[in-house]
Order: structure tokens, then sequence, then C-alpha cells
């Protein structure tokens, strides 16, 4: 499997602290099935995001993972003003593996006005955003419109596997079960953080969407998808969403259309 999301990077964000955990981590990935690790720090307010540090520490856990498991880099990118205007002028900085795919997280407590606009930016600099965890954010939650718009509009949608099962809580859970029965969802990624609470796994989810979707479907979103932006390609798989979508209890049922 490839996992595209992933904080492997010890020292940098809220990841791992020491490299002794990094590559701890990465040997738990190895055995739960990966073999592509892209190595994802934040760029946000709270954590800078320095590539010459990136590349350093990549390194390291190179040299001590060996050919075991492809470890590339990327970036968690939170949509702020100087990171957009950053990445205008240096887009591989950011993208998986240097090439055209990036992961982009929203605050949990606002959608920016103006996201379609940024999101037309990054596409004109031959970026595709992959919005990352939406059923983690309870506005994504309730506006599954806003993801099949946007999605129309060019961006794909990243789940964290453990939401699939129940590790993020019952509402990341039901919206996560619910968007892959109506086919919305383009990847599933661990969003590791360390060996316990947040660990790198795969290989359950995987067989939990097998079970319920089918293997060419658990293929598509935790491999070929997956490889096809370590690699700067189109998407292989591209799903199409149905048009209903389960809203919690004590919220009212809506119907939305993909275009």
């Amino acid at each position: 499997m490839v996992d595209i999301h992933f904080h492997l990077l010890p020292g940098i964000d809220d990841g791992p602290d020491t490299l002794e955990t990094a590559v701890e981590m990465a040997r738990m990935a190895v055995a739960d099935g990966t073999t592509h690790i892209v190595a994802t720090p934040h760029a946000n307010a709270q954590f800078s995001f320095d590539p010459e540090l990136i590349a350093r520490r990549a390194e390291e856990v190179r040299s001590l993972v060996g050919d075991r498991v492809t470890i590339l880099t990327g970036c968690d990118f939170h949509l702020s003003f100087e990171n957009l205007q950053d990445i205008q002028q240096h887009r591989a900085r950011y993208t998986i593996n240097r090439n055209g795919y990036l992961l982009v997280e929203f605050a949990s407590y606002s959608i920016p006005p103006q996201i379609e606009q940024s999101f037309h930016e990054l596409q004109l600099a031959g970026i595709t955003p992959i919005i990352t965890h939406p059923e983690r954010n309870r506005i994504l939650r309730r506006h599954t419109d806003w993801l099949d718009r946007w999605v129309s509009h060019g961006c794909v949608l990243q789940v964290t596997a453990g939401s699939l099962l129940g590790r993020f809580g019952p509402n990341a859970r039901e919206a996560a079960a619910a968007w892959l029965d109506t086919d919305r969802i383009h990847f599933l990624a661990s969003d590791a953080h360390n060996t316990t609470s947040r660990p790198p796994e795969l290989a359950a989810a995987y067989a939990h969407v097998a079970d319920i979707k089918g293997e060419e479907t658990a293929r598509a979103l935790c491999i070929e998808n997956p490889l096809a932006a370590v690699e700067g390609r189109p998407l292989p798989w591209l799903p199409e969403p149905s048009g209903t979508v389960a809203i919690s209890a004590g919220q009212k049922r809506k119907k939305f259309w993909f275009f």
C-alpha cells in the first residue's frame, strides 16, 4: 500500500519526537503492508515548514530503515495567505514527491470564503488539491455539497483510514462510511503521528473497504490512486458519487447532486 499522508519526520511538527520513534513507525508501516510513505509535515501557523530540514530528516530515517520502504516527502498544507503566496514560486517544496498533488488541510472552526479562488489559483499552478480528512471536520461533514462542488472543479478527497474503523469517534466514522458508500473517496491514508494513539495502519481499513465495496475499490484507494499521486499521473480510478448522503441523527436528510 501507498500512504500519502504520514507525519514521519522527528522533531518537526506534532509527529514523533525522536528519530527512534520515527524508525519504529516506519517499521510498523512495513509490517502492515506499506511500501511507500510520503512524509507530510505541517505547514501552518504553529509549525514552520523548512524544506532543508525536512530533506535532512527524511534522509536520516531512510538511512536507518533501508530499502524496506520508499520514503518520499510532501506537506500537510494549510491554506494561509503566506503559504499560497510561497507555493506559487516554490511548488515542489510542498507537493507530494515534488509532483502535482498537494495535501490541503482546513481549520476545524472555519472555511475561508475565498476557498474556491484559492483552489483555482493552485490549479493554475499545475497543482491538484487533495482535501485531507474532511470526515473529521465538523463543517465539512455538514456540507457534502461543498465537497461535491470542489471535486467537480478538480479537487480530490482523502479520508483517514482510522476514521472508517472508529478511531476518531462516531461522527467521523459515520461520515467516512457514508462517503465510502456513495463513492466520494479518492484516497485512504493513515495520517500517522506516533506508534500508539495515531499509528501507521492501513491494512485493517483496506480489508474493511474490500469487504464493503470490493477488492477493486480497496486497491484503488490504498494502492493505485496513491501511487499515481506519488508519480504525478492522473488518477486511474475516479469514483462516481451517487446523490444521497446519510446525515447524522437529528439533522435533516438532504439530497445533493454531483455535476
